[in-house]
């Protein structure tokens, strides 16, 4: 469980850094910048999160992103198991047209020809005024309010603009199924205690996944959580081709 505390430390970490990198996750300031030609910061990590995203899944949501930290320390309060499923989906409806908006408004610009990666915030840091409170406070109240009512990470299911581009990216390395960050499990070690079902933040049914023998879910943030936590071992982490 040791790996798990360290986990769990980064995105607390991170989610108190919060007011600093906020802004390198905006969707709002990508559209901006398309607007005046201007390659932003937050380009730049999507940009990013999408290469890795080939290799490593989705493990920035497990690991690295601030919000996740905000969303398990409402589990204190609400462990509340999210729907999943076909509500998944919800975030494309708000990512399509998003990435519709920021195509046109480049286009309609003639391009982009500049690259800021501190566009809008001050000295790189992005709540830094007093303006920028209500921004933040209402991201942080969204997230919240999510987590209360829909369930474990509801944000990470129904709201992430950011997930997409890991999805697409972790479905494109599912097919060519060259070397990456994966889970494998060996249905002989297990005996259906659904630890793993019962504590994933995601809220998936990580032991029917096992049953199957196919540990391959976009919803899956590789966070461990069931690597750890199965008393028999029956899930382990594997850098390799997906057989």
């Amino acid at each position: 469980m040791k790996r798990q505390k360290i986990r769990k430390a980064l995105i607390f970490i991170l989610f108190l850094l919060f007011p600093v990198v906020l802004y390198y996750l905006s969707p709002a300031l990508i559209v901006e910048g398309a607007s005046k030609g201007i390659i932003t910061g937050s380009f730049i990590v999507f940009s990013l999160l999408f290469i890795s995203s080939l290799f490593v899944g989705r493990s920035y949501c497990g690991w690295i992103c601030p919000g996740a930290g905000l969303q398990e320390a409402c589990f204190r309060i609400s462990d509340k198991r999210a729907k999943g499923g076909k509500f998944d989906r919800i975030k494309y409806f708000i990512w399509v047209p998003w990435m519709g908006i920021i195509i046109f408004s480049a286009i309609r610009t003639g391009g982009v020809h500049t690259i800021k990666p501190f566009f809008q915030t001050k000295y790189g840091i992005s709540v830094a005024e007093p303006a920028n409170y209500p921004v933040f406070y209402t991201v942080i109240g969204l997230i919240t309010v999510l987590s209360f009512t829909a369930g474990k990470r509801a944000f990470c299911h129904y709201g992430c603009w950011m997930a997409p581009f890991m999805v697409i990216g972790t479905k494109i390395r599912n097919v060519f199924k060259w070397p990456s960050l994966h889970l494998e499990a060996n249905k002989d070690k297990c005996r259906s205690c659904k630890t793993c079902t019962k504590n994933c933040p995601m809220s998936l049914e990580v032991n029917r996944m096992v049953q199957k023998r196919s540990m391959v879910n976009s919803e899956c943030i590789l966070c461990g959580t069931c690597v750890d936590g199965c008393p028999e071992g029956a899930i382990e982490y594997a850098f390799s081709k997906r057989i």
